[in-house]
Order: C-alpha cells, then structure tokens, then sequence
C-alpha cells in the first residue's frame, strides 16, 4: 500500500477541490436494487482548482463500449459547502465535507432504453487514504431506490511536462 492510511478520529480530513486537482483514474458499477450488475465502467478524470472553482473533466468507458464526458464545474460556497453543475445535472448539486466523508446530492436525466429518466443521486464519499477515494451512491426514482452506483477514484501521478 502506498497511500497512507487515513483515521476516523481527527487529522486526514478530505478537501474534495484537493483530492481531485490532478489525474485521477476510476474504477466503478451500478447494481439494480435487486443486487443485480447492470453496467460497469472505467473512466479517466482530470481536476483543476483554481482556488475557488474545481473543474473536473471526466472521460467514461462503459463495458458495452459507450464512451461519455461528463464536466464538473464545483464551486466551494463554504468552508466545508460546495455547489456544482454538469452536463446531465438537472439544476444544481449541493454537498458538504464533514471529516474524511462528502456528501453530494444533485438530480439526474439518466439514459435508460431510449427514454431519460429523472433521477436522484445521494452520493457518499470515503477518504481511504491520500491517493484513494471510495464513492458510494444511491440512485433513487420517486422517492424508489432504483440501484447502488459504487465507484473507487485512485489518484495518478501529473504527466511529467516534455522538455
């Protein structure tokens, strides 16, 4: 293990806009509420903070061989309070830091057989230690769990710059 290890009581709290500055490669499923696996996936994220805003670009490729891009624009409105939209986003997501733990929750037009649903996510993510973060999300549709997205960001070192 290389990252170091991260303690539920005090010291290692997560700072979202500083995990995610950076590279970042994801690992991920969604599972119907029946347990089922439906969908897995693979993406490369790319962060940059400039202090007040982290844009995260996120590039998917799912097991049937669909590619996605998803842009995160998250603003940090508190010392522990962010807001943030993307493409998908219905209005705006809201989340907070409490410890090692964020929570982001925000609505959804989810593709689903040819129709968008409007879905919800609740979000829960786990600094693990300082190169790995576990999310845990529950998809929700009036108010019925639909399914558990899970997926793990593992921090990847910055290009190094060609000389």
């Amino acid at each position: 293990m290389t990252g170091t290890l991260v303690s539920q009581q005090g010291g290692g709290d997560l700072q979202i806009e500083r995990f995610l500055d950076g590279r970042s490669k994801l690992t991920g499923l969604f599972q119907d509420r029946f347990g089922a696996l439906r969908r897995q996936f693979e993406a490369e994220a790319l962060g940059t903070w400039d202090g007040k805003t982290l844009t995260l670009v996120e590039d998917f490729v799912y097991d049937d061989g669909q590619t996605e891009q998803r842009t995160w624009h998250i603003d940090k409105v508190g010392e522990n309070r962010y807001q943030g939209t993307a493409n998908g986003v219905i209005g705006t997501a809201e989340g907070e830091t409490k410890g090692r733990v964020f929570t982001w929750r925000y609505r959804f037009a989810l593709p689903v057989g040819g129709r968008i649903w409007k879905v919800r996510f609740n979000d829960w993510m786990f600094l693990q230690n300082d190169e790995v973060l576990i999310n845990r999300a529950e998809v929700t549709r009036f108010g019925i769990r639909i399914g558990q997205l899970v997926c793990v960001f593992q921090k990847l070192p910055m290009a190094k710059e060609a000389k």
